[in-house]
């Protein structure tokens, strides 16, 4: 089963968020937590609570325990950017560009959500090829 959470619009820039991201991709929830605890990056904050939270949310709807839990992916994304300027000489101005971006944590514990039988396969499998092809209508 997979689980996941989502942080929208984190203050801190997509870049520097998924070099923290990269340390815990693949493995196991708890580890991750340890990783993230002693890391010394801004982002690992966010990304900490993220994971917080997707790990609840696979204790909490699937009965799941979090030392079974895996980190299989962790998705980060550029959020908007804030466009404000600095004064420089002469009267003119720089952009300053403050970049957000978005963190998604999926946990999964490996086991498969639902599988169909062999039998319900093999079925599914011989009313696909007994239905006849679509006609295709020939245009004049």
């Amino acid at each position: 089963m997979k689980t996941q959470a989502t942080a929208k619009f984190v203050g801190t820039s997509a870049r520097k968020t998924g070099l923290v991201a990269a340390l815990i991709r693949g493995r196991r929830a708890v580890e991750a937590q340890t990783i993230l605890a002693n890391t010394d990056k801004r982002a690992t904050v966010p990304v900490g609570k993220v994971l917080d939270s997707a790990i609840a949310n696979a204790e909490n709807n699937f009965n799941a325990k979090a030392k079974d839990l895996v980190v299989e992916s962790v998705l980060i994304g550029p959020g908007p950017s804030l466009k404000r300027s600095m004064p420089r000489g002469k009267g003119s101005a720089s952009a300053i560009l403050k970049r957000s971006s978005h963190i998604t944590v999926v946990v999964t514990d490996g086991k498969p959500v639902a599988t169909l039988t062999t039998a319900a396969a093999e079925k599914a499998k011989e009313t696909a090829a007994d239905k006849p092809a679509a006609k295709k209508k020939e245009a004049k």
